[in-house]
């Protein structure tokens, strides 16, 4: 008897993106709107309200520093809080920030988008942070650029400025 190999469809889902493999190994890319992935049954939400499935977390030495840091650079908003997690946004984005206390410092490796790219930069060197990586032009469209803050974290910047091909 010969063995036979079956190809099955393999669907990977990634951020707004599906790759769909079949059996001719052909790919097709289709992008997911923002309104499609609503659309889905709500029924049992389990988050609170304007609130993320998954929300980022610094667990770190003198937070309200950092907060400081947050607000300089990305223009954040939010309150230190004493009694429990500082909730930080950052454009339409919520960063929980947290006091280490017995805790371990956790940093946190973040890509963030804004409207100016080498501004940000130079708001981010002026702040005390390191730089990774000064401001590219990347192959997939984005101008970006990478710091390190004095707490650990690492922020990689950018601003988008239209899908290009990598060719």
């Amino acid at each position: 008897m010969k063995a036979r190999l079956i190809a099955l469809p393999l669907i990977v889902v990634s951020v707004g993106l599906i790759y769909y493999t079949g059996i001719n190994f052909c790919r097709k890319v289709v992008t997911l709107s923002a309104k499609k992935m609503k659309e889905t049954d709500m029924s049992d939400k389990f988050t609170p309200e304007g609130w993320h499935t998954v929300t980022p977390r610094i667990v770190a030495q003198n937070p309200e520093q950092l907060i400081t840091f947050l607000r300089q650079v990305f223009d954040a908003t939010g309150d230190h809080q004493i009694d429990r997690p500082s909730i930080i946004m950052i454009g339409d984005s919520m960063i929980m920030i947290s006091e280490a206390g017995i805790r371990k410092p956790t940093p946190a490796f973040l890509y963030v988008y804004v409207s100016d790219c080498d501004a940000t930069y130079q708001r981010a060197l002026e702040s005390g942070a390191g730089s990774l990586e000064e401001p590219v032009d990347t192959p997939y469209g984005d101008r970006r650029c990478m710091v390190e803050d004095d707490w650990g974290n690492v922020w990689q910047i950018a601003s988008h400025g239209g899908w290009r091909n990598a060719e």
